[in-house]
């Protein structure tokens, strides 16, 4: 029972994981590569920037925090909109400048820019004869 209860949260609210018995979500999440970096978007409406922690270890970007439940002065009807703790993990498929990464917190849109090294970055090969 407990399988199919989590399988029909993925299916409706994305990934979720029981970390410290607290359900822990992944933000709705796009990554852009480019020839010089990579881009992240992840979405984090009504989310204060200091609520956001950004960490890079060798290859893996990870996003995470916690979006804190507003205090209210009627009966809540309904409630779709997530709060707790977030996390996103991706392995980049190469070997970012982690000294020049950008974070920017826009609209409830994060934005990480992660360039590549120049050893990352692709290399065009003349063909000869």
């Amino acid at each position: 029972m407990q399988s199919e209860m989590n399988r029909l949260f993925q299916g409706v609210f994305g990934p979720v994981r029981a970390t410290n018995g607290e359900a822990t979500w992944a933000p709705a999440v796009d990554i852009e590569e480019t020839d010089d970096a990579w881009n992240v978007e992840a979405e984090l409406p009504g989310v204060d920037r200091k609520d956001i922690t950004v960490e890079l270890r060798d290859s893996e970007l990870e996003i995470s925090g916690e979006i804190r439940e507003r205090e209210r002065k009627g009966v809540i009807r309904r409630q779709t909109r997530r709060i707790g703790h977030y996390e996103y993990r991706v392995m980049l498929p190469g070997q970012p400048d982690a000294e020049q990464i950008q974070a920017k917190l826009h609209e409830g849109v994060l934005t990480v820019r992660i360039p590549k090294t120049e050893r990352t970055q692709p290399h065009k090969v003349e063909v000869t004869t």
